[in-house]
């Protein structure tokens, strides 16, 4: 296949979203929250785990810990037994106590709306941050690389980068800003329904005319 220009690429990734918009019109967070920092806990907590079961913890979880404060304060022992089906489970609750301290101390228990103040939070990183600020705040400060939208990008030949952050960043250039959140839950959901990682359904996929690697 010949190599594809980058006017090529951007006019295909413009048709791309006109088909996903088209099919998925109501794509969203799958993360059940109620506010910017039980998102920003249920985030971390679908690290290495699925949405659904994160969806099964949180809410025990936050019914034990309503506020920040109270989480802060949790017993180590507690806090992990109530997210132990979500895996790391030792590591997330120890994040999750540090995180929670942190927000009290700096930001008076509230999530801040900066990407530099998120990522220097214990446990969030860059797609963390930009789960919140997106879904949360609505603002797009980048692109949520999750394994699906790693995945689905390459397929796509949207990326050939093998880090997140360099998807990110492919994606960023191709993508129209304000598309950047809901481009995400579009790919995720893509993901899960036909464009799966061991058994791709390319039959039934609306982008198969705009793939290079048809895997079916």
């Amino acid at each position: 296949m010949a190599k594809e220009a980058a006017s090529q690429k951007s006019t295909r990734m413009m048709r791309v979203i006109r088909l996903l918009k088209k099919h998925y019109p109501d794509a969203h967070c799958a993360l059940d929250h109620e506010s910017p920092e039980q998102l920003l806990v249920a985030t971390v907590l679908s690290a290495q785990c699925t949405d659904e079961r994160v969806n099964m913890v949180t809410p025990e979880l936050f019914r034990r810990y309503p506020t920040m404060e109270k989480m802060a304060k949790a017993e180590p022992e507690e806090l992990e037994n109530l997210i132990r089906s979500t895996g790391f489970f030792r590591n997330k609750a120890k994040n999750l106590r540090l995180l929670a301290e942190k927000l009290v101390k700096n930001y008076s228990g509230k999530v801040p709306r900066e990407m530099e103040q998120l990522t220097e939070l214990p446990g969030v990183g860059r797609k963390t941050a930009n789960v919140v600020l997106g879904n949360s705040f609505g603002m797009a400060t980048g692109v949520v690389v999750d394994t699906h939208v790693f995945r689905i990008s390459r397929r796509l030949g949207f990326s050939s980068a093998r880090q997140p952050e360099a998807v990110e960043r492919d994606l960023m250039k191709l993508v129209p800003q304000d598309e950047w959140v809901q481009f995400s839950h579009w790919l995720i959901t893509l993901g899960r329904q036909i464009c799966k990682a061991r058994s791709p359904n390319c039959k039934d996929c609306f982008l198969l005319k705009e793939c290079p690697q048809k895997m079916g």
